[in-house]
C-alpha cells in the first residue's frame, strides 16, 4: 500500500510521503491548536510543518510543485500559519495586548520585504545571466566576469528569507506562554532585522563592477576567441535534460577528431549535464544570437538529434550538415524522415543503409555514409574463456518502458527462470546482473522481480561462498580493496578540486579545464575498474548497479549476455561474444528475427529460459557454436568492418566532407566575383559577346543562365 502511494504522489520514498502527509495534515492540526487553544501544541506542531516543509524543498520533491499550482506555494504556506498564530493569541485573549499589535504590524512589515527581496534575487541572477555560456574558452582573458555572489545569498534565496520568520514565532510562543512580551518583541526584532539587512546584503550586486558585462561585448569577446580557435567541425545539440546523454556518447570521438571540434549546445540544463571533455563548448539559448555568432572557418556540422531547433545552424551554407544520431538500432528514430534535410547521413554499418532503402523516406543512397560506431572502440574482442576461470555470464535487462507492452522487458515474464538456470547451471557458471537504472519505476510488477531477481543472486552468491570447490585469493582481493579505497579517495580529491563554482557566468569564466587533471581521472578510472574485479572472486555472483563499473566494462569481463531488444544487444555484438535475448512478447523465434535485426545471430529464448543451454555450450566450447559465424557477419553489416578502425573511418568521412564544403564555397566566390566583373572587360579576356557575358554576370549566383535555345531545361521548338 505504502508502495502504490510512494507512485501515485511521485514521491522518491517513504520519509518523503511522511513529510508530504505531515505537513498536508499539520495546518488543519494547527488551526485547531490556535482555536482550542493550546500553546504547547501549537508550538509542536509549527515544528513539524515547518521540518517537513523543509525537507520536501531539500529533496527537491514534485509535490512541493504541485502545492504551488493549487494556490499552496511557500509563501502562503509561511502566511496560513502566521495567520494561524494571531489566532491563536486572539483566542488566549490577548488580542488588546501590545505583543497582539506587536505581531500584526511585523508579519505585515515583514511580508512588505519579500517584494525588494524577490525584486533583487531576479534582478541579480538575470544580469548575471550570460547570453552565450561556454566551457573550454578562454573568455577571462577578453573580458571582465566578477565574482558570483555567496551561494548562501541566491540559492533557495526564497525560502531562507522566509524561514527568518522562525524569530518572531518563537519569541511571540515564548511570549504567550510566559505571559512577558519582552521574548516577543525581541523575536520581532531580530525577525524584521534579519530580513532588512538580508536585502541590504543584496544591493552591492546589482551595480558597479560586480554587474557582468552585457551581452554586445560577451558576443563580442566569443567571436574574437572563434576568429582565433577558427573551429572546423561542430557538434550541434538541442534537446531535454533526459537527453544530455545522446551528446554525451559523442565527447569522446569529439576528441579524438583530426580537425579543431567545437560543441554547440542550445540549453543551458544539457551544459549542466554535460561530462567533462577537453573540447570547447558553446551554449547558446538564443536563436538570433547563434546566427550573428562567427562560424565562418566551420566545415562539417554534426546533429546527434532530429530536433526542431537544428533549423538555426542548417540555414548556414557554408558548412555540410550530417545527422550522426545517438544510436543505431531498427526503431523509427532511424529512419526519420526528418533527415532529408541533412547533406549526408552517417550509419554505423550497411545495416543503416539498408534501413533508410526500405523506410523510403527520401533519403537518397548516395548521401549515407558508413562510419561504424567509435564509441564501441572500449568493448573488447572474445578468444574463448581463459584457462583456470569459470565462464561469465551477463544478465542485463532493459526496463518497463511507459508503454506496459510485455515485450518490452524479460525482467517480469522470463527474469527470474534465466538467472535460477544460470546459477543452477552444471559446469558452473558466474552471473553478472545489471538491470537498467529504471527498472520498476513505472512497473509495480518490475520492481518485485528485479527485487526477487536480486535476492536469487545474493542467495547463490553466499552458497557458493560456503561452497569448497571455490578458492579464493584473500591477500589478493585485500590488496585490490586497500587500491580501490585509495583510487575513490584521490578520485573525490580530484572531483572536489575541479568542480563548478558560482554561477553561470562565473562557470563560464573559469570553465577551461585542467588537462592534466581530466587525464588522471580518465586513468583513475581505468585503474578503479581493474581493481574492482580483483576486490572479489572471479567466481562470485554479482548484482552490479549504479554508474561503476560501467556496462562496457561488464561486456568485457563476461564471456555471454542474456538482454532484451535495446541498443544494449547492438553494443554487444561489437565483442562478437556468444549472446541470447529473449522474445518476451511471444512472437515466435522467426517472427522475432524478421522484426529485429540484431537478433539474428543470437540464442532466441522464450520466457520459461529453457533454451538456455545453447548459450552456454557455446560459450564451454567456442568451436562448436553454430551461430559464431552469424555474429561476424551480423557485426560487419551492423557495425561495418573492424579495419580500418571506426575512429579512422570517422575521421575520413569528416576530411571528405570538409573538401566538398570548401569547394562549394570556392564555387561561390568564383560566380560572385563573376556577378561583380565588368562585362566589357570579362568579354575582351574570354573572347565572348558583350551581351551574353553580361547575361551570364546577372544569373543568380551559384545558378547558370540559360543559353540561347533553352527554357528552363526544355528545348525551344
Amino acid at each position: 500500500m505504502i508502495s502504490t502511494a510512494i507512485r501515485v504522489a511521485r514521491v522518491g520514498s517513504a520519509a518523503e510521503l511522511a513529510a508530504a502527509a505531515l505537513v498536508m495534515l499539520g495546518f488543519p492540526a494547527l488551526m485547531l491548536a490556535a482555536l482550542v487553544p493550546s500553546v504547547p501544541v501549537f508550538a509542536a506542531l509549527a515544528a513539524v510543518t515547518y521540518l517537513a516543509d523543509h525537507y520536501l524543498h531539500r529533496k527537491g520533491s514534485y509535490l512541493i510543485n504541485r502545492l504551488s499550482k493549487v494556490r499552496a506555494g511557500l509563501s502562503i504556506r509561511f502566511l496560513i500559519r502566521q495567520l494561524l498564530l494571531i489566532l491563536l493569541l486572539a483566542r488566549l485573549s490577548l488580542s488588546d495586548d501590545l505583543i497582539f499589535y506587536g505581531a500584526v504590524a511585523c508579519f505585515i512589515a515583514f511580508y512588505g520585504l519579500q517584494a525588494p527581496h524577490g525584486a533583487l534575487v531576479t534582478l541579480i541572477r538575470n544580469r548575471r545571466r550570460m547570453p552565450v555560456a561556454t566551457r573550454n574558452i578562454d573568455l577571462k582573458s577578453r573580458i571582465r566576469i566578477p565574482d558570483a555572489p555567496p551561494r548562501g545569498l541566491l540559492h533557495r534565496s526564497a525560502e531562507k528569507m522566509l524561514h527568518l520568520d522562525l524569530f518572531a514565532v518563537v519569541g511571540i510562543l515564548v511570549s504567550a506562554q510566559l505571559g512577558s512580551a519582552g521574548f516577543g518583541f525581541l523575536g520581532i526584532g531580530l525577525t524584521v532585522g534579519a530580513g532588512t539587512g538580508y536585502i541590504l546584503r543584496l544591493l552591492p550586486y546589482v551595480r558597479g563592477r560586480r554587474i557582468p558585462p552585457k551581452a554586445e561585448t560577451v558576443l563580442a569577446a566569443v567571436d574574437d576567441w572563434l576568429a582565433s580557435y577558427k573551429p572546423e567541425t561542430v557538434l550541434y545539440f538541442s534537446g531535454s535534460k533526459d537527453s544530455a546523454y545522446q551528446v554525451n556518447m559523442w565527447l569522446e570521438t569529439m576528441e579524438q577528431l583530426q580537425t579543431r571540434p567545437l560543441i554547440i549546445l542550445r540549453e543551458r540544463v544539457i551544459l549542466g549535464n554535460l561530462a567533462p571533455t577537453t573540447v570547447p563548448v558553446i551554449c547558446v539559448p538564443g536563436g538570433v544570437h547563434l546566427m550573428n555568432l562567427d562560424l565562418s572557418t566551420v566545415r562539417v556540422a554534426l546533429y546527434a538529434a532530429n530536433v526542431g531547433k537544428n533549423i538555426h545552424l542548417l540555414r548556414v551554407p557554408t558548412m555540410k550538415h550530417v545527422f550522426i544520431g545517438h544510436g543505431d538500432s531498427d526503431k523509427l528514430a532511424s529512419v526519420n524522415p526528418y533527415s532529408k534535410v541533412y547533406d549526408e547521413v552517417w550509419t554505423a554499418g550497411r545495416a543503416g543503409r539498408d534501413r533508410y532503402a526500405i523506410a523510403d523516406v527520401g533519403v537518397r543512397d548516395e548521401d549515407i555514409v558508413e562510419v561504424g560506431r567509435p564509441q564501441l572502440a572500449p568493448i573488447q574482442g572474445w578468444q574463448g574463456v581463459p584457462e583456470g576461470r569459470i565462464p561469465t555470464v551477463l544478465y542485463a535487462p532493459t526496463w518497463e518502458g511507459w508503454d506496459g507492452n510485455p515485450g518490452n522487458t524479460s525482467i517480469v515474464l522470463a527474469g527470474e527462470n534465466i538467472v535460477k538456470k544460470l546459477v543452477a547451471a552444471d559446469p558452473p557458471v558466474r552471473v553478472l546482473y545489471k538491470p537498467h537504472p529504471f527498472t520498476g519505476t513505472v512497473s509495480r510488477d518490475a520492481k518485485a522481480a528485479h527485487q526477487r531477481i536480486t535476492a536469487l543472486v545474493e542467495k547463490a552468491a553466499a552458497e557458493r561462498a560456503a561452497d569448497s570447490r571455490f578458492t579464493a585469493d584473500s591477500a589478493a582481493m585485500e590488496q585490490a580493496k586497500a587500491e580501490l579505497a585509495r583510487i575513490e579517495a584521490r578520485l573525490d580529491e580530484l572531483t572536489v578540486a575541479g568542480g563548478t563554482k558560482g554561477d553561470e557566468a562565473e562557470a563560464t569564466r573559469d570553465g577551461v579545464v585542467d588537462v592534466h587533471r581530466h587525464e588522471e581521472i580518465a586513468r583513475l578510472r581505468a585503474e578503479w575498474n581493474e581493481a574492482y574485479w580483483r576486490s572479489f572472486p572471479s567466481y562470485e555472483h554479482r548484482v552490479i548497479t549504479g554508474a561503476e563499473p560501467r556496462l562496457y566494462d561488464c561486456f568485457n569481463v563476461s564471456d555471454a549476455m542474456v538482454s532484451d531488444i535495446s541498443s544494449v544487444v547492438s553494443d554487444f555484438i561489437a565483442s562478437g561474444k556468444p549472446y541470447a535475448v529473449t522474445d518476451s512478447g511471444e512472437l515466435g523465434a522467426e517472427e522475432f528475427k524478421r522484426q529485429n535485426t540484431a537478433v539474428r545471430a543470437a540464442v532466441i529464448l522464450t520466457n520459461s529460459a529453457a533454451e538456455l543451454g545453447g548459450l552456454l555450450d557455446a560459450v564451454r566450447d567456442p568451436a562448436s557454436d553454430p551461430l559464431a559465424e552469424d555474429r561476424k557477419e551480423l557485426k560487419q553489416y551492423l557495425l561495418g568492418p573492424d579495419e580500418p578502425t571506426s575512429i579512422d573511418q570517422f575521421n575520413a568521412a569528416v576530411a571528405d566532407l570538409a573538401l566538398k564544403a570548401e569547394a562549394r564555397n570556392v564555387g561561390q566566390q568564383s560566380r560572385l566575383g563573376a556577378a561583380n566583373a565588368d562585362p566589357a572587360e570579362t568579354a575582351e579576356l574570354t573572347n565572348a559577346d558583350p551581351a551574353e557575358t553580361a547575361e551570364l554576370t546577372n544569373a543568380v549566383p551559384g545558378q547558370r543562365a540559360a543559353s540561347a535555345g533553352e527554357t528552363d531545361g526544355v528545348t525551344a521548338g
